[in-house]
């Protein structure tokens, strides 16, 4: 089955699109990337995307004429796509949408205790201009069933990076940070997986605050920084960080207002030590949850990463150096066949498989879910 799989991240940079072939069910997945390609988001489009995220206050008129615009551009992005990869025909889109919203705690709303979640991009749009059957809104299903909807990408590092003699910890950096450990040999019942915290979402955020730039291009402004070190123990000891998974954290947690509050306590800091700090706290954070939570519970081997964040190279030695404090080896998830940015995008076609062969998508030992379920809405023709 040939399945183009669809992911946009809490960063809003732009649409990730992975044609991939699947074959199997169950244990027996097996899957090969055909090509894999990213569309920026146009500058109006990502504006609008950053402006509905966690607004306070925001027109319905304005979230509808999103969801359907989000809907044609990732329509248009995987038929790029396509045509790049020689236009295989498509049996399948899985479309994760843009998340604006996530709340995977429950908490009470008129009289009653509830998580929720919105992807927006609509499914029904991509499907009539693919004239394909499309796969949308995962994480619903996994919080009705008392999951907190996230990370959905375990069942995907289970069928690639599992390994009979050795434990492997898989470090996602997209705008959050996530992370899935695998232990020896073990089922996916074993698996440990959560959001870690800031990936690259509050570097870029202030990036754009204080140098009028989207991200630190391969990391140079904070190369030339000094790491402020009472301001990152201070964020360090922020409550998310205590948090015992399964979480999920956003910009809820880490958005605009936190970013301000992190270049409040910088005081009068250079700017390019702000970038520095933020770029170590990113890097420590992972560090520490991998300490706290999982390298207790298990024996380890590989910290394999992936995502936008490894093409930031100040944060990339600064992981290299948390790793071998650790006594791990780190890797990149192209050393295993998949190309670093296009993993997220490859994990919600196999999700979309799934979907579409009745099986369950989501990992209850990762999301908190009570039990197994089938994720996602389907969108036919």
């Amino acid at each position: 089955m040939i399945v183009a799989g669809v992911m946009s991240g809490t960063s809003a940079d732009g649409v990730d699109v992975a044609v991939v072939s699947i074959q199997g069910r169950g244990s027996y997945l097996s899957f090969d990337l055909l090509f894999h390609h990213h569309t920026e988001y146009p500058k109006e489009v990502r504006k609008a995307v950053l402006a509905a995220m966690n607004a306070s206050s925001i027109s319905v008129a304005e979230l509808s004429r999103l969801n359907f615009r989000l809907g044609e551009l990732y329509a248009e992005a995987v038929h790029r796509a396509q045509k790049k990869a020689g236009s295989p025909k498509l049996d399948l889109v899985g479309c994760h949408g843009q998340t604006i919203y996530h709340q995977g705690t429950s908490a009470p709303y008129l009289g009653k205790k509830i998580a929720c979640t919105w992807q927006t991009g609509e499914g029904a749009v991509v499907a009539a201009r693919l004239n394909v059957p499309v796969v949308s809104d995962f994480r619903p299903a996994d919080m009705a069933a008392g999951g907190k909807g996230a990370p959905l990408v375990p069942l995907l590092d289970y069928a690639i990076f599992r390994a009979r003699n050795k434990g492997r910890i898989v470090q996602n950096i997209g705008g959050i940070a996530n992370l899935t450990a695998i232990p020896a040999g073990a089922g996916p019942d074993a698996i440990i997986a959560f959001d870690t915290g800031p990936g690259n979402m509050v570097i870029d955020r202030l990036m754009q605050m204080l140098f009028n730039r989207p991200y630190d291009g391969g990391g140079k402004v904070a190369r030339q920084g000094k790491v402020l070190q009472p301001v990152l123990e201070g964020a360090l000891g922020g409550p998310y960080f205590k948090l015992r998974p399964p979480k999920t954290a956003g910009r809820e947690e880490f958005g605009s207002e936190y970013s301000q509050a992190f270049l409040r306590r910088c005081g009068k800091a250079a700017n390019a030590d702000v970038i520095a700090t933020a770029t170590a706290l990113t890097a420590t954070s992972m560090a520490h949850a991998l300490k706290r939570f999982v390298l207790r519970h298990g024996e380890y081997r590989d910290w394999v990463v992936s995502g936008g964040g490894t093409q930031n190279a100040t944060l990339m030695e600064m992981l290299n150096q948390e790793a071998v404090n650790l006594g791990l080896s780190l890797k990149h998830s192209d050393e295993f066949g998949v190309p670093s940015q296009a993993k997220e995008s490859v994990a919600f076609a196999l999700l979309a498989y799934q979907t579409w062969n009745g099986q369950p998508g989501n990992v209850p030992s990762a999301t908190g879910a009570q039990r197994p379920a089938v994720l996602g809405k389907i969108s036919y023709v």
